[in-house]
């Protein structure tokens, strides 16, 4: 990825830009929800067989939280992956009460 390539916190819709590559340990600049996750991927989709369109991914149980995916691709344009469902929204923040 270059240097002007960014990609939008499916949580909370801020951009994010890197001059390499995602990596597992890195969180948004804004929310700190981790950017290295299937929410954030170009290549996911709630409709797909679990929920990924790369046939060759392994299955992901929590598609928010960082993983070590191999296929993982910053979804670009705008920032239409943003949580719009209370329950989600609001056990996201409960979780956030326990990071380290």
């Amino acid at each position: 990825m270059n240097a002007s390539s960014e990609f939008f916190c499916f949580r909370c819709g801020a951009p994010n830009a890197f001059k390499e590559r995602v990596g597992r340990a890195d969180t948004c600049s804004k929310c700190d929800a981790d950017l290295h996750c299937c929410r954030n991927c170009r290549h996911y989709s709630p409709s797909a067989h679990n929920q990924c369109n790369e046939p060759q991914a392994e299955w992901v149980r929590e598609k928010d939280r960082g993983n070590f995916c191999d296929y993982f691709e910053p979804r670009r344009g705008a920032a239409g992956g943003v949580e719009n469902n209370r329950e989600q929204g609001a056990r996201a923040r409960f979780e956030d009460l326990f990071k380290k």
